[in-house]
């Protein structure tokens, strides 16, 4: 749509246009508790030309998300994403070629190692693709760092897991143990491989550049909080 607004203002954590409060989807006031994040989204609109573009304001997007998806049931949805701790992508290691098998153990295992030692936990580590599952102990710990976050930091946490595969991953982000740009390669790590060896595929190149931005934005939002 055009830009129909002047001005736009923070009161209370309501992002206001022309004093009117934004509303969500599902016509819930856009209301942050966070300043920081409160700030920035309010900057997306402001920085808006003069037709509004929604892929340019990813965190007015999970603003949204955290208000009308999570909020109505914080546990269901952590628990939702918990269930990726039973199948981590950390734990599924490829059965060859060596160079592949090095990389990734060079990758992960820090990160597992990490998850360990943080939560007290154990993983069991495959390779291939077959379930393996994972510790009643490993699973349950995972699944109550996650749903200790409120309700923005579980709207984050949602494009991190789903998009990586990876929950220790998206935890290991959140708690400042992995870098935003790191975090994202090392969930990617076998496509990269497969075009470090093979070439690029355009498409491939395109889907994964936009996956890296909406990765990029949830991370971004965490350090807002």
């Amino acid at each position: 749509m055009k830009r129909f607004y002047s001005d736009v203002s923070v009161a209370d954590g309501a992002i206001l246009l022309d004093g009117r409060p934004v509303k969500t989807p599902a016509r819930a006031t856009l209301a942050i508790p966070h300043p920081a994040l409160a700030a920035e989204i309010a900057e997306e609109w402001r920085s808006q030309g003069e037709v509004i573009d929604p892929r340019a304001m990813p965190l007015t997007g999970l603003g949204n998300a955290a208000i009308d998806r999570v909020a109505p049931d914080p546990a269901a949805f952590a628990k939702m994403l918990a269930a990726y701790g039973e199948t981590d992508l950390l734990c599924y290691r490829a059965d060859g070629p060596p160079e592949l098998i090095a990389r990734q153990n060079t990758a992960w295992d820090p990160l597992l190692d990490w998850a360990q030692a943080r939560y007290d936990i154990h993983f069991m580590v495959t390779a291939g693709i077959v379930h393996v599952p994972q510790p009643a102990a490993t699973v349950q710990r995972l699944g109550e760092a996650l749903a200790a976050r409120d309700i923005f930091a579980l709207a984050a946490m949602a494009p991190l897991i789903t998009l990586g595969g990876s929950l220790v991953t998206a935890l290991a982000l959140s708690e400042d143990a992995v870098g935003a740009d790191a975090a994202f390669d090392l969930t990617h790590l076998d496509e990269l491989w497969q075009a470090e060896r093979w070439g690029e595929d355009q498409l491939a190149a395109e889907t994964r550049a936009a996956r890296r931005r909406d990765f990029m934005a949830a991370a971004r939002l965490l350090t807002l909080l």
